[in-house]
């Protein structure tokens, strides 16, 4: 599959992942990175905007699953009160992992999409995988090593904001 570290869509926030942009995109399986995409590296509680957003996005049809590099019970015990499944020890950039998700939700892989928040990861992972992906700010780049690898994101941010605005035109 395509190396490509542009990711298709860029978004604020989860919030910002509406179901009928999804719908119109043709998701129908949103698959979401954990830490810094869903809550901070640094807590598992969610916000109130991003508690609103699953319920709405529960309700929508669309669903959810959780596809996690992190080895931590945290995110299986977040999964487990959120009741989405959830998929760990994906070892993202590996395109494996977003391939098992899609497998085990019965969703082919143009119906699916990968939110997260670091482009060497997750937007390489889905576009290796053959779904759509999409980059989330992070939500807390708590330490100097979140900002360096942030800084060394933003030529690919530029291009695929670029690239998205000239596809909108069309």
């Amino acid at each position: 599959m395509p190396f490509s570290l542009l990711p298709r869509t860029i978004v604020h926030g989860l919030p910002d992942l509406t179901p009928k942009m999804l719908k119109k995109l043709g998701v129908e399986l949103l698959m979401l990175d954990f830490d810094n995409t869903v809550v901070p590296y640094t807590t598992d509680v969610p916000t109130p905007a991003v508690r609103a957003w699953f319920r709405t996005m529960q309700a929508s049809g669309i669903r959810l699953c959780v596809v996690s590099n992190s080895k931590k019970e945290r995110v299986q015990q977040f999964c487990r009160q959120w009741d989405i499944p959830c998929f760990t020890h994906c070892r993202k950039p590996s395109r494996k992992g977003i391939l098992r998700a899609a497998e085990a939700m019965k969703a082919p892989l143009q119906a699916c999409a990968l939110a997260g928040d670091q482009i060497y990861t997750d937007t390489l992972a889905a576009n290796r995988a053959g779904v759509r992906s999409i980059l989330v700010e992070p939500i807390h780049l708590h330490n100097v090593w979140l900002r360096l690898r942030h800084v060394a994101e933003l030529p690919f941010i530029h291009l695929a904001k670029r690239r998205m605005k000239h596809e909108q035109s069309d």
